[in-house]
């Protein structure tokens, strides 16, 4: 399997073109996994919405200055994991935000983590994916090019099918609010609302 698993390349470049390029492909953590439907891109030191904004460099943040490929699982409201991948260079923070998935495998043990809920909102929204698919802190810093914590190739979306929207959750971010660094499928019921 390790073969199709996307390329520590795919990941070493801007996080505008992985956000976009992620749509379609495939995310799986070990018997669960979907396709991904909507992404954000979070550009380091010059993007207020970014937890790097300013080269702030902490111990949460440090993932988001090494290799790319990696993930980068924090908490939201002290209770919600998120899963962003590590993109562009080392030295450079930059990430993209899964926040959608159209669940594909494991599907009955997708439903029990989020409580019997529907298919369809099994990993609608970024916390949501992560309880789905059992994404946790433990997982932070893991390398996503191999393992069973991985991207797979998928179907490439064209360009016509595809959203840019302002980011979800960063009011506070300023201009960097405005930024349609948001990618989702065009009218695909998996996109978070």
């Amino acid at each position: 399997m390790n073969e199709q698993v996307l390329s520590r390349a795919f990941f070493a470049r801007d996080a505008l073109t992985v956000a976009r390029e992620l749509l379609g492909k495939n995310l799986l953590h070990g018997p669960t996994g979907g396709i991904i439907v909507e992404t954000e891109a979070y550009i380091g030191p010059g993007d207020k919405g970014s937890h790097a904004y300013g080269g702030r460099r902490t111990k949460r943040t440090e993932p988001l200055f090494g290799e790319a490929g990696h993930a980068y699982v924090y908490l939201i409201y002290g209770l919600y994991c998120c899963l962003n991948v590590v993109t562009g260079h080392p030295g450079e923070p930059q990430c993209v935000l899964v926040r959608a998935l159209r669940p594909t495998l494991g599907l009955e043990a997708m439903a029990a983590r989020r409580g019997g809920r529907p298919e369809r909102e099994l990993c609608r929204g970024p916390g949501k994916l992560c309880m789905a698919l059992d994404i946790d802190r433990e997982l932070n810093e893991r390398d996503m090019t191999q393992g069973d914590f991985v991207f797979l190739p998928g179907e490439d979306v064209p360009e016509a099918e595809i959203e840019r929207s302002k980011r979800i959750g960063i009011d506070y971010a300023g201009e960097a609010r405005d930024y349609l660094w948001r990618f989702t499928v065009k009218g695909d019921p998996y996109v978070s609302r």
